[in-house]
């Protein structure tokens, strides 16, 4: 399995688990796009959740290695793209973030209105500069938006790993909860959010959002043009 969605009511409810990392794998992220096609984008919530443990370790490293340059750059294109569509999606989206988020996991905490993760050895980690990559604009904007000034520094340019705990902090996390309340805790929020009226939770979330996803927008644009 790689993504799966069930509904309670009006709340969606999709499920990353490919039983390993849940990288962003072509397959993965195709198989999640399918899901979010079947979420109503004018009423209720959507809940974003993992496998035991992990939520995503980011990309999937394999596809870099291999060297195809095409496989590559459809990866990368649909990994931006979700970014763009989470961070600007019409209704309220958590994150129940079920174990470490790294990479472009970590990303994604990032463009949900409100992440709730887990206690435990688990960390949050934008590790781009640490693996000798480059953060691009697409999502650097994202991060600026979300993280601490305070903590910018360590978790964006340094590359430094965050308990969960000093993850809320950061601006990762909204707040943890014991791993056994993950979910119930997810449903509780989603199912205050999802009363939120529609378009008016909609338009406030543009109003708000639409400088930084209009330069998230340009630059995916760009990439686009640069690699397909």
């Amino acid at each position: 399995m790689t993504a799966k969605i069930e509904f309670q009511n009006d709340i969606s409810i999709i499920t990353l688990d490919d039983g390993k990392a849940n990288v962003f794998s072509q397959e993965m992220l195709e198989s999640l796009y399918e899901c979010l096609s079947e979420v109503h984008k004018d009423k209720g919530c959507l809940v974003i959740t993992g496998r035991k443990g992990m939520f995503s370790a980011g990309f999937d490293l394999k596809t870099f290695a291999s060297g195809d340059k095409g496989k590559i750059a459809k990866m990368v294109t649909l990994g931006n793209q979700l970014l763009y569509d989470i961070y600007t999606f019409p209704r309220p989206v958590i994150v129940a973030a079920s174990g470490h988020s790294i990479a472009l996991g970590v990303f994604i905490l990032c463009c949900a209105d409100y992440r709730i993760g887990v206690t435990g050895e688990y960390i949050c980690q934008a590790n781009e500069v640490r693996n000798n990559m480059d953060i691009p604009t697409q999502m650097m904007e994202i991060l600026k938006d979300r993280i601490s000034k305070k903590h910018f520094y360590n978790a964006v340019l340094h590359g430094l790993p965050f308990s969960t705990f000093d993850a809320v902090e950061a601006g990762y996390l909204d707040e943890i909860v014991e791993e056994e309340s993950l979910m119930k805790a997810a449903l509780q929020k989603a199912e205050d959010l999802a009363t939120l009226g529609h378009p008016f939770y909609e338009n406030t979330k543009r109003y708000a959002k639409d400088d930084i996803a209009k330069v998230v927008l340009e630059a995916m644009n760009k990439f686009k043009q640069k690699v397909l």
